[in-house]
């Protein structure tokens, strides 16, 4: 792979993509690549490394002939790049295949899987091995604040990366996390998602059952344990480790358990209590339970890589989230507005009582816009309403393109609006970005928190929506001038 000098990347503007891109750059190669659309912050992260996007796709994006290409896993037959690789037999491969053979193979790797808070928990893990000193490598699915990025190449021996159960390629239907070979690995939770690849839950089990059948003997998982009942898919994924497994969570039962939990507007403060016997106080900025959890997990493998509590304790009062994570994109008029990732009942949730605690005397609004494969589909539906019915305002945007979905299977945006109606709250349909920003800026008031969750760009629904508060607010103060 080393003698190869051009890399071109297909759907470069994905996050794991785009990370992928700034680690071959930095490697040494040559790296182009292309993509539908870009928007921030990958968009601007790769401008950042001087990393040529072509956009639109374009035969002639592979002009002149890379020595290989990287096919993102969004890519599908039809696709004009796609076609002229496959008709001009130009080398490519998956993302998790150049990841293996050319970054892990040799590492200590380090996989933090599960349905919900990957991202956070790879970034936490990654800072406390780079507070402890040990220069890990890293690759997260977003921008890590504390790093600046979303990747590093260290030169330690342990590279931490986020172990993701979509599939991998056109050409290869199989998670991603599988590409991996985990020497340890972190599991926060399995739930249905992906509803696009996954039948059922039942398929979803059997990719991470398959993740932690890959894990040695000599390996450790540290899983969270619920007293609830969705805990009972992650218990049947463990069944046949070979390896220890240590359990984190408030359960008595838990080697790893959180007691004394205190969220405060400004801070969040925990105790851990390892096997029975207190074992760390800590604290950090951030706000929300879930995110406890998070760093509970990650304090957890951290220790049993010999890493000190004095270390983790430290990592986690300094540690500044990550792009897309409840991240304050501005307050104007005394109006905050929150950009989240959320985009599954169970992540909604919990970034809406993340956001009651850290603003209690505030009223909440919450604008969603259905965009991903599972949260386009009325498999989720019930818990959806009920997820959202936690806001005080709600307003959902029209399905992102909704065509692509059958019909039987579509959300239902009406039936999710009446549901959060019968439960007292306000709710509301409007078409796209413009129209909310349009209807709900003259509605807001000093003290409202406004929480944007999308996994896309939203028809920059971040910068238009302060834009005209900022206007309204010129307004005013020119009219009591």
């Amino acid at each position: 792979m080393t003698q190869k000098k051009h890399i071109h990347l297909i759907g470069i503007c994905g996050t794991a993509m785009a990370s992928l891109a700034g680690m071959l750059q930095e490697r040494g190669f040559r790296v182009t690549g292309s993509d539908a659309a870009s928007y921030p912050p990958m968009s601007t992260f790769l401008e950042s490394l001087g990393i040529p996007v072509a956009q639109p796709f374009a035969a002639t994006n592979l002009n002149p002939r890379p020595d290989l290409v990287i096919v993102g896993n969004a890519l599908s037959r039809g696709n004009v790049e796609l076609e002229r690789l496959l008709d001009e037999r130009i080398p490519f491969c998956s993302l998790p295949q150049i990841l293996h053979d050319e970054f892990l193979v040799g590492k200590n790797v380090l996989v933090v899987a599960g349905t919900h808070g990957k991202t956070t928990t790879t970034s936490m893990l990654a800072w406390i091995f780079e507070t402890a000193a040990l220069q890990p490598s890293f690759l997260i699915g977003g921008i890590a604040e504390n790093f600046g990025r979303s990747f590093g190449l260290g030169n330690g021996q342990h590279f931490i990366l986020e172990g993701d159960e979509y599939d991998t390629a056109f050409f290869d239907k199989g998670p991603k996390f599988l590409h991996y070979f985990p020497d340890s690995v972190i599991l926060t939770s399995v739930e249905f998602d992906h509803a696009d690849i996954y039948k059922d839950l039942d398929a979803v089990e059997t990719a991470f059952k398959r993740l932690v059948n890959l894990v040695p003997r000599r390996g450790r998982i540290v899983a969270f344990d619920s007293r609830e009942s969705p805990g009972a898919s992650l218990d049947r994924c463990l069944l046949k480790a070979f390896c220890p497994v240590e359990r984190y969570g408030a359960s008595e039962r838990t080697e790893w358990r959180i007691d004394n939990l205190k969220l405060g507007e400004d801070k969040t403060s925990w105790s851990i209590v390892r096997d029975g016997k207190p074992w760390a106080d800590l604290d950090f900025p951030l706000g929300g339970e879930y995110n406890v959890w998070n760093a509970t997990a990650a304090a957890a493998l951290a220790a049993n890589y010999g890493i000190s509590k004095a270390a983790i304790a430290q990592a986690l009062q300094t540690f500044r989230s990550v792009k897309r994570r409840l991240e304050v994109k501005a307050e104007v008029n005394g109006v905050t507005i929150i950009d989240d990732f959320a985009h599954h009942p169970t992540a909604i949730e919990q970034t809406i009582r993340a956001l009651r605690a850290r603003y209690p005397k505030s009223r909440l609004w919450v604008v969603l816009e259905p965009r991903s494969n599972t949260m386009r589909r009325n498999v989720l539906q019930d818990a959806l309403a009920r997820s959202l019915a936690l806001a005080d305002q709600v307003v959902v945007a029209a399905i992102f393109k909704s065509e692509a979905i059958p019909a039987a299977e579509r959300l239902d945006l009406h039936c999710v609006i009446g549901e959060i109606q019968k439960r007292g709250k306000q709710a509301r349909i409007l078409a796209d970005a413009d129209a909310i920003v349009d209807t709900i800026a003259p509605e807001l008031r000093p003290r409202d928190v406004v929480a944007i969750l999308s996994n896309g760009g939203f028809g920059g629904i971040y910068e238009k929506l302060p834009q005209r508060l900022r206007a309204l607010g010129a307004q005013t103060l020119g009219v009591k001038s």
